[in-house]
């Protein structure tokens, strides 16, 4: 270690602050471990902190997190006179030390004179984002590593929009962090003022699933095969359990099966490895339920009930996945659809997604008169939107979404919801079943309707102290060296989000991006985009492949010629 990391390590030790179980641990650590676990703070951005759990500065444990919100409890603090008052909501979900991290983040900010409304219970993501706006806290906070490891926790912020926090937020919050000391400046647990944590009022839980079940456009849809649609869900140990039962029940769904083995909350996922909705994996125990009843359709939401996948029946009889972009253009299909049918099309209606995000979408927009707007990756991004129409008094939010498993439909919370999701996938897929379709049959027909777009993600982890500085170096060679072509394919424009610039490398014309300032660079060539982007809550280098052809085969392999050319460039 060097002398920095053994400072910090005899400033823990000799600290009077730090529990002995704490102190214990750090004794215990080889000197390698020792200097991860004291090579720096982790860095606070727009989705808060997230790494995993243990003793010392660079994980997550009670130290950190109070350290965190001392941050958060400056912001507040300069925000004016009632900003205290109107307080914050927090809510955790089913991690191991989630409820503690959230207890102890109540107490910090109480401490400085601040209100907290803290849940008794975990509870999904968007019931935080609706809480604080229905309750109007200046902001929230959110104890969640969403799908990762059972090794990890995390720490979203949010702010009174119920988004979570902007870059510019961050940045403050970051400097207001460093100016304090981990062990002698943040506030103890005895410090805590007791009349200033208020339990959540209950009737919030009631009111967001009113708000969710408002969000049906065919509310018969379910009833109407309710003696012969079935679907098994699994909340992955999750708080799903809390709230996508009761919506669906409530909805008119009567054959739901729940794994059983899969609906205890807990933070040590023993039943999978990755507690994510995206891979086949997690779908293992649900799958044979749903072979066993005869169901046709499965959902499982991740821990914190942000993100939900599926798998459907395909024409072969066969359970496949939906990916996330192919998910967001079938509910943005049927709910332009389903309005149309119903005459119930609302004036100026619109849609957003990620830049990230499959251009079946935008498709899909421009051929039924729904302005499409892209964003960059984050939600927050798509409750920006949403804000900036309400405050302007115009258009009609239809659906958001990303292609990592994200979605909302409804104003009344700003960040992704499977809860409301997973609602309408199987108000979706029930309206499909009364055709005698899956939603794979649906799938196969909007490929026939627009065309067959496929999308792949490649990530590359950096797991080292050094690894934000790799990926920088990546991404820099390639802004500087941008490639003329890709796997023959000549590169029609080059987005470069972090200078905000498009260029039009035919003509030589540039134009501004009119997006905040990331590290992302865009290529887009004929028949197919690549994206690059160093992940902003992981260590990862993740890049995105996105193509169209007449067939999938077309698409397919115009991806994996593209993914090896880049593969071979950035050397990763």
């Amino acid at each position: 270690m060097n002398h920095s990391e053994d400072a910090q390590l005899k400033k823990w030790l000799d600290s009077p602050a730090v529990d002995r179980k704490t102190k214990e641990e750090l004794s215990s650590l080889s000197e390698k471990e020792l200097k991860a676990a004291m090579s720096g703070y982790m860095k606070f951005g727009t989705a808060g902190l997230r790494a995993k759990m243990g003793a010392g500065t660079a994980y997550m444990n009670e130290y950190t997190v109070a350290h965190a919100t001392v941050g958060i409890a400056k912001l507040i603090l300069s925000c004016g006179e009632d900003a205290a008052e109107r307080g914050v909501a927090i809510a955790y979900d089913s991690r191991n030390n989630s409820k503690e991290f959230a207890r102890r983040s109540a107490e910090v900010l109480s401490a400085f004179g601040i209100k907290a409304y803290l849940y008794s219970e975990l509870r999904p993501t968007p019931c935080l984002s609706f809480a604080l706006r229905e309750l109007n806290c200046i902001a929230g906070i959110n104890i969640t590593a969403s799908h990762n490891p059972k090794e990890y926790n995390g720490y979203k912020a949010y702010w009174e929009d119920g988004a979570q926090i902007s870059p510019a937020q961050a940045n403050l919050i970051s400097d207001a962090i460093e100016s304090v000391d981990i062990l002698t400046d943040v506030p103890a647990p005895s410090m805590a003022k007791e009349e200033l944590i208020i339990p959540m009022p209950a009737e919030i839980d009631e009111k967001y699933k009113e708000c969710v079940l408002a969000e049906r456009i065919n509310p018969d849809a379910i009833p109407s095969v309710a003696d012969s649609f079935s679907v098994v869900y699994t909340p992955l140990h999750g708080t799903g359990i809390k709230m996508v039962p009761d919506v669906l029940k409530t909805a008119g769904l009567i054959k739901l099966s729940v794994v059983d083995a899969q609906s205890v909350p807990d933070g040590d996922f023993p039943t999978v490895h990755f507690p994510n909705p995206e891979f086949p994996e997690a779908f293992v125990l649900g799958k044979k339920i749903a072979e066993e009843i005869g169901s046709q359709l499965i959902v499982a939401t991740d821990p914190d009930a942000d993100r939900v996948g599926v798998m459907a029946k395909d024409k072969d009889g066969e359970f496949r996945c939906i990916t996330g972009n192919q998910m967001g253009a079938l509910l943005l299909d049927y709910i332009i659809t389903a309005h149309i049918e119903r005459n119930t099309m609302p004036p100026e209606p619109y849609a957003v997604k990620s830049i990230v995000s499959t251009a079946l979408a935008e498709k899909i927009c421009t051929e039924n008169g729904v302005k499409m707007y892209d964003v960059l990756t984050g939600f927050k991004y798509i409750g920006e939107v949403i804000k900036n129409h309400l405050s302007e008094g115009h258009g009609t939010f239809l659906l958001g979404f990303e292609e990592s498993y994200g979605y909302l439909k409804g104003t009344y919370a700003r960040d992704k919801d499977a809860v409301v999701a997973s609602l309408l996938i199987c108000e979706m897929a029930a309206y499909y079943s009364k055709k005698g379709m899956t939603l794979c049959d649906a799938l196969e027909a909007l490929f026939e309707k627009y065309g067959c777009y496929l999308e792949k993600t490649e990530s590359f982890y950096f797991d080292s102290p050094e690894g934000n500085e790799i990926m920088g170096s990546i991404t820099e060679t390639l802004r500087e060296n941008p490639p003329a072509s890709i796997a023959g394919r000549q590169v029609k424009s080059v987005r470069d989000y972090k200078k905000g610039t498009i260029t039009n490398t035919q003509t030589g014309e540039v134009s501004p991006t009119n997006l905040p300032s990331s590290d992302i660079l865009y290529y887009a060539c004929d028949g197919c985009i690549i994206v690059v982007r160093p992940s902003g809550t992981e260590p990862k280098l993740k890049m995105y492949f996105m193509a169209n052809g007449k067939t999938l085969a077309d698409a397919e392999n115009e991806i994996s010629e593209c993914f090896a050319f880049m593969k071979k460039l950035l050397k990763v």
